[in-house]
């Protein structure tokens, strides 16, 4: 039957050339499993893959206006104005604190020292004096005669006082004479330190023209006038030679304590005119002129800060004054 099971319609094993035992071995030992996906690896297409072009114009964006409102903008300026009022109070408690802080001290830096007076005292030295620092070697001597000269000077004006005290005790009419007396002695006493001492010394200090010139003017008006104090003209609150003379004679004691204070007044008068040739004569070896003094002079005034507040001033209110014309 196994004849009869085959298919009749098949064809014969020995006509096909590949069912050769050889060629079927050797087709089979050679013949490898081959992937179509391997065969072009993504690898090199992904590492050689060109990126899209950008484009060198870009879409057009809207963008929200910033402008700021009024409202903002005054509200900035305000506070910008509160903070700039803030710094410059802030600044000025600064300076206030450094005023302070410096207060008793001369422009120099240095503390005040003159006049000398208690720790406890409540009122504090003005000025600071110092002849071996602040005056040149071969200025000092007569710097120190002018000083001495003043304390001197001062003495005499209260003897003068006392003298026209007692004056006074012996006749009422004069007490035209205590009154006078007082007031010289309130008066010349500052004043002579101010306005004649404390020139000559900046101007050995500082060797400044202006400053001689002015102590010049003044001081030969302070020698006119320790001559007419030394003549003792009555009524006029000095206790010279000639009240002198004319109380001796009925009051001796009193007609000697005038004589005293008339002598005082003599020997300021004589020491004045020596130092005022003395100074002048240092002045003259300085070389200092006129012309410098007028110099010194104006520079002071123009840097000088209330001068310069009143300029501003005038000038600013000129400017409104003429603003309002055009108008």
């Amino acid at each position: 039957m196994s004849g009869y099971d085959s298919n009749p319609f098949a064809s014969p094993a020995s006509d096909n050339p590949f069912n050769d035992p050889a060629v079927t071995q050797v087709t089979n030992s050679n013949m490898e499993t081959v992937d179509p996906f391997l065969a072009h690896p993504t690898d090199g297409l992904a590492a050689h893959t060109t990126p899209a072009s950008t484009s060198p114009y870009q879409p057009a964006v809207l963008q929200p206006s910033t402008e700021p409102s009024p409202q903002a903008t005054a509200a900035a300026a305000q506070a910008n104005l509160l903070r700039q009022q803030e710094e410059l109070e802030k600044k000025a408690a600064e300076l206030d604190r450094r005023e302070h802080e410096l207060q008793g001290r001369g422009p120099s830096g240095k503390e005040n020292n003159w006049p000398p007076l208690p720790k406890f005292f409540p009122i504090k030295p003005c000025f600071y004096q110092d002849f071996s620092e602040e005056i040149p070697p071969e200025y000092q001597r007569v710097c120190k005669m002018m000083y001495y000269l003043w304390m001197f000077n001062c003495v005499t004006l209260f003897l003068n006082l006392l003298a026209c005290l007692a004056y006074f005790t012996t006749n009422a009419s004069y007490g035209v004479d205590f009154g006078l007396s007082i007031l010289w002695f309130i008066l010349f006493a500052p004043c002579s330190f101010l306005c004649w001492y404390r020139p000559v010394y900046k101007a050995f200090k500082t060797d400044s023209s202006f400053s001689f010139f002015f102590f010049f003017f003044v001081f030969f008006c302070q020698v006119v006038i320790l001559i007419i104090q030394s003549v003792g003209i009555p009524r006029w609150g000095n206790s010279g030679w000639i009240a002198a003379f004319s109380i001796i004679a009925t009051n001796k004691a009193v007609g000697a304590i005038m004589i005293i204070v008339a002598i005082l007044f003599t020997i300021c008068a004589v020491l004045s005119v020596i130092l005022l040739k003395m100074v002048h004569s240092m002045y003259r070896r300085t070389g200092a002129s006129f012309h410098k003094a007028q110099q010194e002079f104006s520079q002071g005034v123009f840097t000088n800060k209330t001068f310069q507040t009143v300029a501003s001033g005038a000038a600013s209110s000129a400017a409104q004054g003429a603003f309002q014309a055009n108008n």
